[in-house]
C-alpha cells in the first residue's frame, strides 16, 4: 500500500508542463504582477509631462498681462506667441532624431528646468526682445523634454495605450492648470509673478536625474528593433496635424464665441474654456484605454468621427448648460486619439521612438498654432462663429486619413 501511495506526486508533471503558459500567461504578467511598478514610473512620467507642458500652456495665460502691463502692440504680443512656438515645434524633430542616436536620458531633465526658467525670468525682463528670447529659450525647453521623455515613457509602458494614456494626458493637464494657476498671480502681482513658476521645474529636473541615474544603476535601456514605415507615419503626422488645427481653433476662439454670440458672462465664457480643456484630459486618458480594447486605429477613426456632431451641438444649441456639455464632449473627442497617435507613431518607427515622440508630441501638435492667424483671418470677417464653423472641414479629413490608417500588429507579422 505504501508503495501504490508514492508514486502520487505526479503533480510535478503538470506544473512542469510549460507548453499553455509561456505564450500568454509571459505576454500578461507584466500588465498584471508588474503593474503597481509600472503605474508609479508613468504617474512620474505623467506629472513631468505636465510641469513641462504648463509653460507652454503659460504662454498665452501671460500674454495679456504684457500688454496690459508694458503695453504691448497686439503685434508684438502675437510675436511672443510666435517665439513660443518656434521655439517648441520645430527642433523638436531634430532633438529626437538625437535622443535615438546618442544616450541624452538627461535631456528630459535639463528641458523641463530650462522651459520653467525662461518663463518664469520673462517677467521680470524689461526688454522687449530680452521677453521675447527667453520664451523662445522657454519653448525649447520645452522641445528638448518631449522625444526623451516620450522614449522614456515608451519604455516604461510597454504595448499597454491605457499606460501610455497617463503620460499624455499629462500634457493635457499642464495645458488646464496654466491659466488657473497664472490668473490669481498675475492679477496680484503682474507680469513678475512668473518667477513663481520656476521652483516647480527644477523639482522636476532634481526628480528625473535622479531617476535617470537609478535606472542606468539598475539595468540599461532597453533597445526597440524592427522595420520603420515612414509612409503611414507619415499620414499620423497630417492627421495629428489636423487634430492640431481644430484644437487651437476651439481654444482660442471658444471664450470669445460664448461672449459675442451666446451674450454670456466672461466668467461663464471661462467655464467654458475649462469644460474644453477638462474634456481633453478625460478624452486621453479614455482614448488610451479604448485602444487596449477596439484598437488603436479604431479609436483613432472614433474619435475623428465624433468630432464633427460634438462640434456642431457646440455652435447649434442656443444656450444654457447645453453648449457647456457639449464643450466638455468636443475636447473628449479631440483628444480621445491623442495618446493613441503618440503610441502608433512610436510603434510604426521602432528604432526611431525619440523621433515619433518629436513629430507626435512636438511639431504635430504645435503646428496648428502657426496655422491659427487663418482662423484670426475668418474671424475678423465673420465673427468667432465663423472660426469655429470653419472647422467643420476637420473631422472628415481626419477620418478620411484615419482610414488610411494601418494597424501595426496586423502587417508586421506577415513580413515576419
Amino acid at each position: 500500500m505504501t508503495e501504490l501511495t508514492e508514486p502520487v506526486p505526479q503533480p510535478s508533471t503538470p506544473s512542469a508542463d510549460p507548453t499553455p503558459e509561456p505564450p500568454s500567461a509571459r505576454g500578461r504578467e507584466p500588465t498584471s504582477g508588474a503593474e503597481p511598478g509600472i503605474w508609479r514610473r508613468m504617474r512620474m512620467w505623467g506629472i513631468a509631462h505636465a510641469v513641462d507642458d504648463l509653460y507652454q500652456g503659460l504662454v498665452p495665460a501671460t500674454v495679456p498681462y504684457f500688454v496690459l502691463d508694458r503695453h504691448y502692440s497686439y503685434v508684438a504680443a502675437s510675436g511672443l506667441t510666435l517665439a513660443a512656438t518656434l521655439g517648441s515645434s520645430i527642433p523638436q524633430p531634430f532633438i529626437g532624431l538625437a535622443v535615438d542616436r546618442m544616450r541624452l536620458g538627461w535631456l528630459a531633465a535639463a528641458g523641463v528646468a530650462l522651459a520653467g526658467l525662461g518663463l518664469g525670468l520673462s517677467g521680470l525682463m524689461p526688454s522687449y526682445w530680452a521677453v521675447w528670447c527667453l520664451i523662445l529659450l522657454s519653448g525649447l525647453g520645452v522641445a528638448m523634454f518631449h522625444p526623451s521623455a516620450g522614449k522614456a515613457a515608451r519604455d516604461s509602458a510597454g504595448d499597454s495605450a491605457a499606460a501610455m494614456s497617463v503620460f499624455a494626458a499629462g500634457g493635457s493637464v499642464g495645458f488646464f492648470l496654466a491659466p488657473v494657476l497664472a490668473t490669481p498671480a498675475l492679477i496680484a502681482w503682474g507680469v513678475g509673478a512668473t518667477a513663481l513658476f520656476i521652483p516647480p521645474a527644477a523639482l522636476t529636473a532634481f526628480v528625473l536625474l535622479r531617476h535617470r541615474r537609478r535606472q542606468d544603476a539598475a539595468a540599461p535601456g532597453s533597445v526597440r528593433t524592427g522595420a520603420d514605415r515612414w509612409r503611414p507615419f507619415a499620414v499620423l503626422t497630417c492627421v495629428e496635424v489636423v487634430r492640431s488645427v481644430a484644437f487651437f481653433g476651439v481654444n482660442t476662439f471658444i471664450e470669445l464665441y460664448w461672449i459675442r454670440h451666446l451674450h454670456a458672462s466672461r466668467a461663464l465664457a471661462g467655464a467654458a474654456l475649462t469644460c474644453f480643456l477638462a474634456g481633453g484630459v478625460g478624452g486621453t486618458l479614455l482614448g488610451g484605454r479604448l485602444a487596449d480594447r477596439i484598437g488603436m486605429v479604431r479609436t483613432v477613426q472614433l474619435g475623428a468621427a465624433l468630432m464633427l456632431p460634438m462640434l456642431a451641438g457646440l455652435l447649434l444649441t442656443p444656450g444654457g448648460g447645453a453648449p457647456l456639455l457639449f464643450a466638455l464632449l468636443t475636447g473628449v473627442c479631440l483628444n480621445l486619439p491623442f495618446a493613441v497617435l503618440v503610441k502608433l507613431g512610436q510603434d510604426y518607427l521602432p528604432a526611431r521612438p525619440g523621433t515619433a515622440a518629436g513629430v507626435t508630441l512636438g511639431l504635430g501638435v504645435s503646428v496648428g498654432g502657426l496655422i491659427s492667424p487663418v482662423l484670426g483671418v475668418i474671424a475678423d470677417a465673420h465673427g468667432p462663429r465663423g472660426a469655429l464653423a470653419s472647422l467643420a472641414v476637420v473631422p472628415p479629413i481626419a477620418l478620411a486619413l484615419g482610414l488610411l490608417l494601418p494597424e501595426p500588429g496586423r502587417e508586421e507579422k506577415p513580413a515576419a
